[in-house]
């Protein structure tokens, strides 16, 4: 989508337990990207709408 920036997402350096967070108006969008590439990735993540400083994002955690 035209709203979204293009995300690179930092599966490869990330262990077991360790998270980012993305801010986004579309956090549903957000979450089935992040469980698409990170299946690509080979890395099992938990995705989560929630904000951070009041501000609307998706928080993803590596869980395997």
């Amino acid at each position: 989508p035209p709203d979204e920036p293009e995300w690179i997402f930092p599966y490869t350096g990330m262990s077991i337990g360790d998270s980012f967070f993305i801010p986004t108006m579309r956090p549903a969008y957000m979450a089935y990207m992040i469980d698409t590439t990170s299946k690509k990735a080979g890395v099992k993540i938990k995705a989560y709408t929630t904000t951070k400083d009041g501000v609307l994002g998706v928080r993803a955690w590596r869980v395997g």
